[in-house]
């Protein structure tokens, strides 16, 4: 049997985590309270009675050379700089939590990942290669895309003109990155009706498939 992993992926409504010993997700409230300490002390407390010797880490937020370089906006401060190794008390790897997802979905070819979440999450998987991306904070409308396709968007929209804004910014993508395969995950892409052309839905499965590909070769 191979390593031993647990699986966190960090988002700004829930935290889930997972081993890959067993079949169980557990659910971890999250918001503007949650502070990396936070984190740690309800992972440690949730997760007493699994075993696991690595943890992978699913982080909505920049990660360059597998360190935190930018504070979340859905969560509370601290997390730049915050010794994570330390504090699990295991050796760690973290990658940006869309780029994660991407990883545990990707089949083939070029392929983009939008996270329709708490905020729009999005990375590109080139040929096996995953390149974590920030398209949330660019400029949309009267805002930016996370305003309209994130959990404000759905929330204030309602389901019909959220699903426009969701194939219209696909169109854009679709252009812009001329992707095999596009991939719709994080909570929100349960409510399309629709989906655009060259995309699938995601599953909860794929930031744990991800997280696992995170420790393979070692």
């Amino acid at each position: 049997m191979g390593l031993k992993i647990l699986v966190i992926d960090i988002g700004g409504t829930n935290i889930k985590v997972r081993v890959n010993n067993g079949e169980e997700r557990r659910k971890i409230p999250s918001g503007s309270f949650m502070t990396p300490q936070n984190m740690v002390n309800e992972v440690l407390k949730n997760t007493e009675d699994w075993e696991y010797e690595v943890i992978s880490i699913g982080f909505p937020g920049v990660i360059k050379e597998g360190k935190i370089t930018s504070e979340p906006k859905n969560l509370g401060h601290g997390w730049v700089g915050f010794d994570y190794e330390s504090a699990l008390g295991k050796p760690i790897k973290i990658m940006n939590d869309a780029a994660m997802q991407a990883l545990g979905s990707y089949e083939s070819g070029v392929m983009l990942f939008l996270g329709l979440g708490t905020g729009l999450g999005s990375a590109i998987v080139s040929h096996g290669h995953v390149v974590p991306m920030e398209l949330a904070h660019l400029s949309y409308k009267k805002g930016v895309f996370e305003d309209y396709l994130g959990k404000k968007g759905f929330k204030g929209l309602g389901v019909g003109k959220w699903t426009k804004h969701v194939n219209a910014v696909v169109r854009r993508f679709t252009i812009a990155f001329i992707p095999d395969d596009i991939v719709l995950g994080g909570g929100n892409s349960k409510h399309l009706t629709k989906l655009p052309p060259k995309c699938r839905l995601g599953n909860n499965h794929m930031a744990f498939d991800g997280g696992l590909k995170m420790w393979e070769n070692q």
